[in-house]
């Protein structure tokens, strides 16, 4: 049970979540089975009451299988990166599995780290167009009035590390934004 409750921003978020998501689709789909089926039973006849309740409950039952179905998608931190970044979770505020969407394509950050008025991160996937996630997350930024933060996204390992090497060190000023920022990240992710 303490598997489930990983709060967003965490390691092992999406992986938590997608088994929430199943249990919660298969237990919606078997209400909805359910009833139609007690209907169906006790008045020999799918024109029922009963029926109709149990269509209604396909609503949220479809609603929460699409729910699953992108959490399917949706790819974690590995555990190799998340040894390699574990030493910079005390020192930056840091991010594990972000997913983001958007309307023409959907961005897997395994690790994000924020200081200052510098955020970056990593994908670990191929299919994630680092240039239209720092877009994305610049214009989402930009949108809640947060401006002058640097956006930067790598899929290379040996760079992000080098570069969180090099925010630790940066002297910055702790602006107003720095409690807006993971809110935001945080509403429009998985």
């Amino acid at each position: 049970m303490k598997n489930w409750l990983v709060p967003k921003g965490s390691y092992g978020y999406l992986k938590a979540h997608r088994a929430v998501a199943a249990i919660r689709t298969l237990l919606f789909f078997g209400v909805s089975i359910g009833l139609y089926a007690m209907g169906y039973k006790t008045t020999g006849s799918n024109r029922n009451l009963l029926t109709i309740v149990a269509v209604l409950g396909c609503l949220p039952a479809c609603k929460s299988l699409v729910n699953f179905i992108i959490f399917l998608k949706a790819e974690g931190c590995s555990e190799a990166l998340k040894n390699r970044v574990n030493a910079y979770d005390e020192c930056l505020r840091t991010f594990y599995d972000m997913y983001f969407t958007s309307y023409q394509k959907n961005f897997a950050i395994s690790h994000m780290a924020l200081k200052g008025n510098v955020l970056c991160g990593i994908t670990e996937t191929s299919e994630c167009d680092c240039s239209a996630a720092e877009k994305h997350l610049d214009q989402m930024l930009s949108q809640e009035g947060i401006h002058n933060i640097t956006v930067k996204i790598y899929a290379n390992g040996d760079k992000y590390i080098d570069r969180l090497s090099q925010i630790v060190n940066l002297e910055t000023d702790e602006n107003r934004n720095q409690e807006r920022i993971p809110d935001l990240l945080y509403s429009i992710s998985l």
